[in-house]
């Protein structure tokens, strides 16, 4: 009898490598996991952000976004390699990963996507004098507490269908 001997393939992207890149605000760890497109995106959203900052107005509030931004790219990139591991071991499909963005899944919520709608929307009419910063500022603990209320709605809706 023959023995097969089964040797493991090395992971074609290390996750711990790919978050230390992501650290680095300029779209490396995109580019270390071949996310190209992802990585253009994180570069203009960054030299967005460092501008916006530049300009004195909505501090403290625009260096938060940008340290969030950053946080965000650590486990993006992270996720983003370990995605790449599992297609090529064929656990789960890798759609959409070899063009750069993400694959996306439906969560059933759109609060998120009208959030950062709301907030775009505020910061460009922040960004053209519209409104002011300062005022902006003055009103970020109702974005805390709508927040809160959609947690502690889905939350009761969960214990309430029985999940």
């Amino acid at each position: 009898m023959e023995e097969k001997i089964v040797v493991q393939q090395r992971p074609q992207k290390s996750p711990g490598f790919a978050g230390v890149l992501g650290m680095f605000p300029f779209g490396v760890g995109a580019l270390y996991n071949g996310q190209h497109v992802k990585a253009l995106l994180h570069l203009i959203i960054f030299a967005g952000l460092v501008h916006m900052q530049g300009r004195g107005g909505g501090q403290p509030f625009i260096g938060l976004l940008l340290a969030g931004f950053i946080v965000y790219q650590f486990f993006d990139n992270i996720q983003s390699a370990r995605a790449i591991n599992a297609g090529a071991a064929g656990q789960t499909p890798a759609t959409g990963i070899d063009q750069g963005l993400p694959e996306i899944a439906s969560s059933g919520s759109i609060f998120w996507g009208i959030a950062l709608i709301v907030l775009g929307v505020l910061l460009i009419l922040a960004n053209f004098e519209v409104i002011l910063y300062e005022s902006l500022i003055n009103f970020w603990p109702v974005a805390v507490i709508i927040i809160g209320l959609k947690l502690v709605i889905e939350s009761a809706a969960r214990s309430k269908n029985g999940k």
